[in-house]
């Protein structure tokens, strides 16, 4: 699928047009020196030398894009298979579409299935599997109102058993999804003194709940507008609170098919700062299965689309280059705007944000290289280059 060349030294990449990830106009002609795993320098190629030899070349370059929620990827689905190989085919299957950077995701299963999941994102970053950054689990403390395609006989609540596993030292990033007003009171501040980022998501939570939870440690939404309360004229629901809440961060599904362009419009201009892109991808990514069995339930992919029999969405078939692209298509925003939103709003979602998610001295050394048809053509994860 991919080459990987890692260089000792520095490595010079010159852009013809640089997005940094701040949001602000890219800049035409630039040069991005990488030493080891950092970003060591930017600067216009007019200040090169004459003579500059140039490693690698992007016609767009961009902060590596970070995707935090993905299922699967390469025919393999992470809740069929927690093990470093799944972790290793969510990583080479990401990068495929430009990201850099992933949280594997494990969605609602029986019992504490999810510690195996746990202990294969643990393992998987003492080998160093590239650009694994922690993990995303996403249930099973879920709503049986909202729980979608997630299988309903494993939604339950968060029990001590649970929180003595969740709590425990970790060597990476846990993004935990949960149905706040399923939860006793207390339950987000521990999950986050312990050092978890906690999202509400499959939930029917009152606007109410949301704020509590929030004022408990609650920092964002899963898939906005997807398997949550609605907005309305007296019940803001989950939805009121993400757009109305000026801290709070959303992942967003941009396929066409999650939510109406009118509302990633809206969500777009509520939240340029926190609004991050996400595919929710499955085993079909960069994958050949039409169709697999999710606890049961046999899901088909047709015209880009997963679903069950009944239609009820199961993921995302989504790559995130196709979803930068698709996002300014459906949104017509500025392509810096919603780059960012694939890179410096998810770094900072995670506490990341002074170290992964902008071109910047400093930096991480991850970058997306885009053709002009906002194609990914090469990732680089820490100093490693990938031409896909």
């Amino acid at each position: 699928m991919s080459s990987s060349d890692k260089k000792t030294g520095v490595q010079r990449l010159h852009a013809e047009r640089l997005i940094d990830g701040t949001g602000q106009p890219g800049r035409a002609n630039m040069v991005v020196e990488v030493d080891g795993d950092r970003i060591a320098a930017v600067y216009p190629a007019a200040a090169a030398p004459a003579n500059i030899k140039f490693d690698a070349h992007a016609e767009i370059l961009t902060p590596g894009f970070i995707d935090i929620q993905i299922n699967g990827a390469l025919d393999i689905q992470f809740n069929d298979q927690p093990d470093v190989k799944a972790v290793r085919a969510i990583s080479d299957g990401a990068r495929a579409g430009g990201t850099a950077y992933t949280l594997p995701t494990f969605i609602t299963a029986p019992g504490q299935d999810f510690v195996k999941a746990m202990r294969a994102v643990e393992e998987a970053i003492e080998q160093h599997v590239p650009g694994i950054l922690g993990m995303h689990l996403e249930g099973p403390f879920l709503s049986k109102e909202r729980s979608g395609i997630h299988p309903k006989g494993c939604v339950r609540g968060l029990n001590p058993e649970d929180m003595a596993q969740l709590t425990q030292a970790t060597t990476g990033i846990r993004l935990i999804t949960l149905a706040p007003e399923e939860q006793t009171p207390g339950t987000v501040k521990t999950l986050v003194e312990s050092g978890a980022v906690v999202f509400a998501g499959h939930t029917q939570a009152t606007y109410e709940q949301v704020q509590a939870a929030m004022a408990e440690g609650l920092s964002g939404m899963t898939h906005l507008f997807n398997a949550m309360s609605q907005i309305t004229g007296r019940a803001p629901g989950v939805v009121g609170a993400a757009l109305a809440e000026s801290a709070a961060y959303a992942g967003i599904i941009a396929d066409g098919y999650h939510v109406h362009p009118a509302n990633l419009l809206l969500a777009a201009k509520c939240k340029p700062d926190h609004l991050c892109l996400v595919t929710d991808a499955m085993l079909t990514l960069a994958g050949t299965r039409r169709s697999f069995d999710l606890y049961g339930k046999e899901i088909f992919l047709a015209e880009g689309r997963l679903t069950d029999a009944s239609g009820t969405l199961a993921g995302a078939h989504l790559a995130m280059d196709d979803a930068v692209c698709l996002m300014q298509g459906f949104t017509h925003l500025p392509l810096e705007a919603i780059v960012k939103m694939a890179t410096h709003n998810p770094a900072s979602a995670l506490g990341l944000a002074d170290d992964l998610g902008l071109i910047k001295p400093g930096y991480r050394a991850g970058l997306t290289f885009l053709d002009t048809a906002l194609d990914a053509v090469s990732v680089m994860c820490d100093g490693e280059l990938y031409a896909l």
